[in-house]
């Protein structure tokens, strides 16, 4: 007998596969020679600003990839690296966070302005949105997996789940893998901005 897999179960599945692909590739350390990791795009902020990758100039970010009605992964994600940032000190002034919507259909910037105005989440969250082309390929310049899942307006988007650390010059700097600690984030955090 044949069984059906769910979609949902199918997506899942991939994203546990591309999250440890990245994890055994990038070990959660900046490798010796730093891959191909990010490069140019141009996107739309919060605000309606356009914006390209020279905002990341002149701090440590951490970007990460979800969207506004993702139930767990992003809300956690965000909530962790909020509490990150606000243990440290005199060095949070020096890092900032971006998020990229994976679902620019839904993700317009009023609705990441109000997602992100939460207070649980760290202020000063970057969110960019674009169209469908341009976040394609954003995503593809850093890797990220993501697929819709479902029909309708109740859809999910299925996505990779790992923060990327970009130095202050926008370099790929290493991975910050899903599920640590807001301290073991803060430290992973802190040793590449005292390395650096």
């Amino acid at each position: 007998m044949i069984r059906k897999i769910a979609p949902l179960t199918v997506g899942l599945v991939l994203l546990v596969i591309a999250a440890v692909l990245v994890w055994r590739t990038f070990g959660g350390e900046a490798p010796a020679s730093r891959p191909a990791i990010g490069g140019p795009f141009r996107l739309v902020d919060q605000s309606g600003r356009t914006v390209d990758q020279t905002l990341l100039d002149g701090k440590w970010s951490a970007v990460f990839f979800g969207y506004t009605y993702c139930p767990d992964v992003c809300p956690t994600t965000l909530q962790t690296l909020g509490a990150a940032a606000r243990g440290m000190g005199a060095d949070q002034s020096r890092f900032q966070i971006v998020f990229i919507t994976v679902d620019p259909k839904r993700d317009t910037p009023a609705q990441l302005k109000d997602y992100l105005a939460s207070s649980a989440f760290a202020p000063g969250v970057i969110g960019l949105t674009g169209t469908s082309d341009q976040i394609a390929g954003v995503a593809k310049a850093y890797g990220v997996y993501f697929q819709k899942q479902g029909t309708g307006e109740g859809y999910s988007v299925d996505h990779s789940a790992a923060i990327y650390l970009m130095d202050p010059q926008g370099r790929f700097d290493s991975v910050i893998p899903y599920g640590l600690t807001p301290q073991d984030t803060r430290e992973r955090v802190l040793k590449a901005i005292h390395a650096g």
